[in-house]
């Protein structure tokens, strides 16, 4: 029902939030098991781009699962394939790109309040 009211921009926002908080799990993940023998580094598919956020599935509805796919990588001598600086820079891209959605988020709505309001 909401979306009828706000449109798909707010539900496109909420998806790419969602995306971007499960990446930051993921990579934090990645990181605790920095030393585990064997560990296979894993990400999320990051296309972000808001109004391409809604996949179809085979049934031609939305799709909202995301996927977290295993890299192999350059696997270390212990079997592992997380590399300390490539995660902590991924986290950090996140963190920003999270920091934009959220900046992006309250524009929105403080655009719809200004229009609920007339301007006032």
């Amino acid at each position: 029902m909401l979306n009828r009211i706000f449109g798909d921009h707010g539900a496109n926002l909420r998806k790419a939030m969602d995306q971007t908080s499960l990446r930051q799990d993921v990579l934090s993940r990645n990181l605790a098991n920095l030393n585990t023998p064997g560990y296979k580094r894993q990400d999320v598919e990051f296309g972000i781009a808001l109004e391409g956020q809604m996949r179809m599935g085979a049934d031609g509805k939305p799709k909202d699962d995301l996927e977290i796919e295993t890299h192999r990588g350059s696997v270390r001598v212990d079997g592992s394939s997380v590399d300390l600086e490539t995660e902590v820079t991924h986290l950090a891209e996140t963190e920003l790109r999270y920091q934009m959605l959220t900046e992006m988020t309250s524009r929105y709505f403080s655009g719809l309040r200004n229009v609920i309001r007339e301007g006032r």
